[in-house]
């Protein structure tokens, strides 16, 4: 669990609304999983090889949930 967690606080710290806001919301205790599950696959659709330090944390979250 406390893995998930400094993986959401990096998604919250990079700022992309896509992201940081369900992970937000999961840190504060308020998340929807699904809405969550769904921005993590969007994220890595879109940003998943672009080589930023998010990019092996998108499949390692949803390994987690």
């Amino acid at each position: 669990m406390e893995e998930l967690k400094s993986i959401m606080e990096k998604f919250v710290a990079y700022g992309w609304d896509l992201m940081s806001i369900p992970a937000k919301q999961w840190l504060d205790g308020n998340a929807d999983k699904d809405i969550l599950v769904s921005a993590i696959k969007q994220a890595d659709e879109e940003c998943g090889n672009c080589g930023c330090d998010l990019d092996p944390l998108y499949k390692r979250a949803l390994e987690l949930i």
